[in-house]
């Protein structure tokens, strides 16, 4: 069954002190902590096993080699993949969303054309088709959110036409909490001939997805916000997509014959993975996504959703705090501002009494601008956070407006 108090045992940082005061990690969204099942694997595989993939014959070599594919395997399962090959490992999901604009942009992306591109987006899923854009004479268009942070989905039949070839778009803001209903973005998408890439950084932490079930041609997120390894992420794709592609950077691995006349590629996967992997890290990613298959995933929705309604009552207690996205269904990320107290104000005194949150733009500074802020403090709250926790925030926060009020 899901025990917090369990769960918690098996991250040893959260046992830590910060300034004498116990640690309340509430920074998830930015990176997430590591479980005993990730650590230790890694540890022993630095340790006993380490060995180069795909390229020996010794017994390290192969050893190595299985359980990096056998990663791979387990993350398509997870993700719904119709097969393994469709999933490409990639240095995180920045990496996983600049191959797409590049190796499928620059080859199916022309002068006239349009992307889509939600305004709900992290950096990594704007800069890469802004620069696309100006490579290839492309258009970037803006799929706006309304105040409530909920996508205007409305408007999609103005923004998507013939010459659309791509919308960007997240599955769950990592400032807002939002998880948009992608159904009907993928659907205007696709009659239009467009294809969709999804960010799911946040949405595979909180609620998870079935790409088939989704519909989407590429998916992608980061290890390390999953409990897994930084450094390490994944690529979606479907496998004609990836199939029509040219590599995005060539090396070792993936090539198939290389002479100074011609060098042809190596199949899919490995067509995307030059140079040597980081294999330790995806097959900590491997086990991270063994942790998380322990669970029941109504548990974690449920205990999260449980934590999110408890934050946003406390903190609507303190006067003169606003609260940022109230779309229903979010997830459990509550960014907020105190009126007349600077977010990186408030984000030191609550380091100080042990409490970690985020301040900033979050990589989002369009969200920003839609609300007319600088910034805003952000407290993400995952599986091994508590309702203790959220008090421990609340109060924190109401101290923070009495000093600096």
């Amino acid at each position: 069954m899901f025990s917090v108090d369990d769960i918690r045992r098996e991250f040893p940082v959260l046992g830590r002190e910060v300034y004498g005061r116990p640690l309340v990690y509430l920074d998830s969204g930015a990176t997430a902590q590591k479980p005993l099942q990730v650590l230790d694997t890694v540890d022993r595989l630095m340790r006993e096993q380490n060995a180069n993939i795909h390229r020996g014959v010794h017994f390290l070599s192969e050893e190595m080699t299985e359980f990096y594919e056998g990663a791979r395997a387990r993350i398509a399962g997870w993700l719904g993949a119709a097969e393994k090959e469709e999933i490409i490992f990639t240095s995180g999901a920045t990496a996983s969303l600049n191959t797409v604009a590049y190796a499928w942009g620059d080859k199916f992306v022309g002068p006239g054309d349009n992307i889509v591109v939600s305004e709900l987006e992290h950096h990594s899923n704007i800069v890469p088709w802004q620069l696309l854009a100006e490579r290839k004479g492309a258009e970037i268009r803006v799929l706006p959110f309304d105040d409530e942070g909920a996508l205007r989905t409305d408007l999609l039949p103005s923004l998507i036409d013939s010459r659309t070839r791509a919308v960007a778009v997240t599955q769950a803001s990592n400032t807002l909490g939002t998880r948009p209903d992608l159904r009907p973005v993928v659907d205007a998408a696709h009659a239009a001939g467009a294809i969709v890439v999804v960010d799911g950084c946040q949405g595979a932490v909180h609620g998870g997805v079935d790409v088939r079930a989704l519909d989407c041609d590429f998916y992608a997120f980061s290890g390390h916000k999953l409990y897994g390894p930084t450094g390490i992420g994944v690529l979606y794709g479907k496998r004609a997509l990836l199939e029509s592609m040219p590599p995005f950077m060539g090396g070792g691995d993936m090539v198939d014959r290389v002479t100074f006349a011609r060098t042809t590629f190596a199949p899919v996967p490995l067509k995307f993975e030059a140079g040597t992997a980081n294999f330790i890290g995806a097959i900590g990613l491997g086990e991270a996504v063994a942790f998380m298959q322990r669970f029941d995933p109504a548990e974690i929705e449920a205990h999260e959703s449980a934590l999110l309604r408890h934050a946003e009552a406390r903190l609507r207690e303190i006067d003169g705090l606003r609260i940022y996205g109230s779309a229903p269904g979010k997830c459990a990320i509550v960014s907020f501002n105190v009126e007349g107290v600077h977010p990186y104000d408030m984000g030191m005194i609550l380091d100080k009494l042990g409490i970690a949150v985020r301040t900033g733009q979050h990589c989002a500074e369009p969200v920003m601008d839609h609300f007319g802020v600088t910034g805003m403090c952000r407290a993400s709250l995952v599986l091994y956070n508590t309702l203790a926790e959220v008090d421990a925030l609340a109060d924190g926060v109401r101290r923070a407006v009495r000093m600096l009020r």
